[in-house]
């Protein structure tokens, strides 16, 4: 069969997806551009937020349009969470966020039967499932998920009711698959999860986080080693001096914040204060060299003030990210947050999240000039309007301009400026000599 596929959301949908790919192959069936003729086409939806919600709806309308005779399979966050949408939008098979491997064997019935449902409780599931890790077709940088479900309950959040329990991959065959994927010729490689700080949580036996990072970047030496969202509470001294240690562990941390008033981070029961979250910002930049630090931003939570909101931008211009996303609060039907009073108009949460955007792009030029005169090791990964594009092991992009083919190797770079988010520069002399 020709087979379509579509990704919505987070590096986990993204991992599901190139393992999807991998199991199709396997079984002999043909990848084709989502775009194009297929017999069957799989959407992995997202459910974070509204929008999430809707750009599932109008992908899954899309391919049915497009080839009204073909099989729609949707899975993934939003068909888990929101199964009674699915007759709605014509879906032949839809499944949820677990048991990908039967998710395949499905779609080669549903060609034969049409019409299926399989979804499970997710508060059920206790084993992680084992899938092929690697990229999406054409990609440079591997993902290694590590670990699905969340138990931390924000009341802004569906994902642990589409995700379930914290289930983790044992610490040895983690190493297996990143040996493994260094093998397969991967330069970088993404540790990623739903909650990747809780890794470990429900075995019990003393592991965490950062015994996993040292067995993944001791079994794959060549390779960069890069993490996923870390909730600010894994950042502890320990955890700092170990991974300053290891000499393939990408300086570049995304830390979970969603606010940076205390009061607000309390409704939105996060666990952990303002106070606690900078003191893992001032670790990291005491125990690396300039680290990337990136963040995520709710703004407009129910009951944000002005005066709320004001201390979360002068939280975030003490932190200096060096890149931020910022959301405004999408209301999750289901969730606390969505019952809670004091409901923050579209317009405002619209204003405020421009304000946090400008203070943002701010922080991120004064990073990236912080590099300009500086030599500094890009992974490329693809080439554009004449230039290779990659980005540094602290994810600045990065651009240069050169004759030889840059794919998938590390080049030490000069930074010469910082343009539209890009760090520009020329490569450095003796980058024909071995890879870093």
């Amino acid at each position: 069969m020709n087979i379509a596929l579509y990704t919505l959301g987070c590096k986990v949908n993204q991992y599901e997806t190139q393992a999807l790919e991998r199991l199709f192959l396997q079984r002999g069936h043909t990848l084709v551009p989502f775009e194009g003729e297929a017999d069957v086409y799989i959407i992995n939806t997202c459910s974070v937020t509204a929008v999430s919600d809707k750009k599932s709806r109008q992908t899954i309308r899309r391919a049915r349009k497009q080839a009204p005779e073909a099989v729609v399979a949707v899975c993934g966050c939003y068909a888990q969470t929101h199964p009674q949408d699915m007759e709605g939008l014509d879906v032949d098979l839809t499944a949820g966020t677990g048991d990908r491997l039967g998710f395949v064997e499905l779609v080669e019935q549903a060609v034969r039967a049409r019409r299926t449902a399989a979804l499970d409780n997710p508060m059920e599931r206790r084993q992680f499932e084992i899938l092929p890790p690697g990229a999406l077709e054409g990609r440079t940088r591997a993902m290694l998920k590590v670990e699905d479900g969340c138990v931390n309950f924000c009341s802004y959040c569906i994902i642990p009711y589409a995700r379930g329990r914290v289930r983790s991959l044992p610490l040895e065959e983690a190493a297996a698959q990143a040996a493994g994927l260094e093998a397969e010729g991967y330069r970088e490689l993404v540790l990623t999860g739903i909650e990747i700080s809780s890794w470990g949580q429900e075995r019990k036996d003393g592991r965490t986080l950062i015994d996993l990072v040292e067995a993944v970047c001791a079994a794959a030496p060549g390779c960069r080693v890069r993490l996923g969202s870390l909730e600010p509470r894994t950042v502890t001294e320990d955890f700092c001096r170990r991974a300053a240690a290891l000499p393939n562990l990408c300086p570049h941390f995304h830390l979970s914040l969603q606010s940076g008033c205390d009061a607000v981070l309390a409704r939105m029961n996060r666990k952990y204060d303002s106070n606690r979250y900078f003191e893992s910002v001032k670790l990291l930049k005491g125990h690396f060299d300039r680290p990337g630090l990136t963040a995520d931003l709710i703004v407009g939570f129910p009951g944000e003030t002005e005066e709320e909101f004001s201390q979360t931008l002068a939280f975030l211009e003490r932190c200096a990210f060096s890149s931020m996303h910022i959301f405004p609060y999408s209301r999750r039907p289901g969730t606390p947050a969505a019952e809670m009073a004091g409901q923050v108009l579209n317009a405002v949460k619209e204003e405020r999240a421009r304000r946090a955007a400008g203070l943002a792009a701010r922080m991120e030029r004064a990073w990236l000039e912080s590099w300009i005169g500086r030599t500094v090791p890009v992974l490329f990964e693809e080439k554009r309007n004449g230039l290779w594009f990659g980005h540094t092991g602290q994810y600045a992009p990065a651009a240069v301009s050169c004759g030889e083919t840059l794919h998938n190797r590390i080049v030490p770079i000069l930074a010469e400026s910082a343009e539209n988010g890009i760090l520009l520069g020329t490569p450095a002399s003796d980058f024909s000599s071995p890879q870093a």
